[in-house]
């Protein structure tokens, strides 16, 4: 009795939200679950039906209702062209709540929620993974990634991989980095990809704000953002994490909260807000008040007015740019591109579909691999066809999904972050 009361108290903070679905279909032809999938159940309006059923008890969450929820790679597409605004990705992460409630969270889920509650645990597994990876991954000939020698649980072997840092970022500076006065203060929200496997994304972005005179302030306590937990419906483990993050963030004064993670950024700037704030009213203040001040890295420096500098800028590049979904539901997609076409020697090729989800989803990726990869087929083919030497993202969950879907096709073409190639072409060597 008391998980159905706690069903029906996560889904009713969504009921206005379902009301205003129509069913008109718009979003299918946005959704790249329902092109994978090709079934009503996958795609916007058919969990946002399922959604309703569930809030009137007329169907009961099972094996088909938790399969369908977890068709949903939350990538906003649907709720950008829905007519109604009807925020499905909102609907499916409380409706995944719900079933968490119901059944219990997934063997993979409740691993999950541990390692990304525990900061200590997550330093500890980084450093036996980099202990231990020899034993467990070899070198991809020719790139910088790693390949499973035989597959292992909700990795499979398919898979390539980053390798972890040897020192998380985090561990590398100072918590205050003291710029120059009267120039903006910003407070960096690392974000756990690039903390523990792309570390020199964090050194690019330290760059950047410092070559601008910007204060930088890392703080040490900040934790997981928690999306990871927040896709599988562990919103208990999100708020605790939450609470973490505001104390972290909230210690300091400063004119912005920056990530460099499309993913960190819009949990910090939509999520927390929406869906915890909402679940936690006594938190929504002070969560609305972070997701104010949260910016992406590339949204600020636009908005700082980062130069060209003609120094350092080397041979001309071809790069091509990826948009990724956190982003581009935040209408963070002319300002990447701005500052890489005025960086000197860079030619920037716009690829076909670069709006288009690359397929990650969080744990989409994890329970649906193959499809994953079907989606991610695609993006892998519009980056090759336009003959980039490079690919740029402000993603760094991005970056990984892109540079296994082009490793699987044999390619070259490397994978970098937006912050990486201004960095080498605008600042001083």
């Amino acid at each position: 009795m008391e998980n159905k009361n706690k069903n029906s108290e996560a889904l009713k903070r969504i009921e206005s939200e379902l009301k205003k679905c129509v069913k008109c279909g718009a979003c299918r032809a946005h959704c790249p679950a329902f092109a994978t999938f090709g079934k009503e159940p996958a795609v916007a309006r058919g969990k946002v039906a399922l959604a309703q059923h569930l809030l009137k008890g007329d169907i009961e969450l099972d094996d088909a209702t938790y399969s369908a929820m977890s068709k949903c790679l939350l990538c906003g597409s649907c709720v950008e062209k829905c007519p109604n605004n009807v925020p499905t990705d909102e609907i499916v992460m409380v409706a995944r709540e719900a079933l968490s409630n119901q059944r219990g969270l997934t063997t993979f889920h409740s691993a999950v929620g541990r390692v990304i509650a525990n900061r200590s645990l997550m330093k500890f597994g980084a450093a036996a993974a980099r202990i231990l990876g020899p034993l467990f991954f070899r070198k991809v000939p020719e790139t910088s990634g790693l390949r499973l020698r035989f597959p292992l649980p909700f990795v499979g072997g398919k898979r390539h991989i980053p390798p972890l840092a040897k020192k998380p970022f985090l561990e590398r500076h100072p918590e205050v980095i003291p710029g120059e006065p009267g120039k903006p203060r910003i407070v960096y929200f690392v974000g756990c990809m690039t903390n523990f496997c792309y570390p020199q994304v964090g050194e690019a972005a330290l760059a950047l704000f410092r070559h601008l005179g910007c204060t930088v302030i890392i703080p040490k306590n900040q934790q997981c953002c928690g999306l990871p937990g927040m896709s599988g419906g562990d919103l208990d483990t999100v708020r605790e994490l939450a609470e973490a993050n505001l104390a972290a963030l909230e210690k300091y004064e400063a004119d912005y909260i920056m990530t460099a993670c499309a993913t960190c950024g819009g949990a910090l700037h939509k999520f927390y807000p929406n869906l915890i704030g909402k679940r936690h009213p006594a938190l929504a203040a002070r969560l609305k008040a972070v997701a104010d001040k949260t910016v992406d890295a590339a949204q600020l420096l636009h908005k700082l007015g980062l130069k060209p500098e003609e120094t350092g800028a080397g041979n001309e590049v071809r790069i091509t740019y990826h948009d990724p979904c956190h982003l581009r539901t935040r209408a963070i997609t002319s300002q990447p591109r701005e500052l890489l076409r005025g960086a000197p020697g860079i030619e920037l090729a716009e690829m076909e579909g670069a709006d288009k989800c690359c397929g990650l989803g969080g744990t989409f990726n994890v329970y649906h691999y193959e499809s994953s990869l079907a989606i991610n087929k695609m993006k892998s083919a519009a980056i090759i066809k336009t003959g980039a030497q490079a690919v740029a993202t402000g993603c760094p969950g991005c970056m990984m999904q892109l540079s296994d879907g082009l490793k699987q096709h044999g390619s070259s073409v490397q994978v970098v972050h937006t912050l990486q190639v201004l960095a080498r072409r605008l600042l001083k060597s």
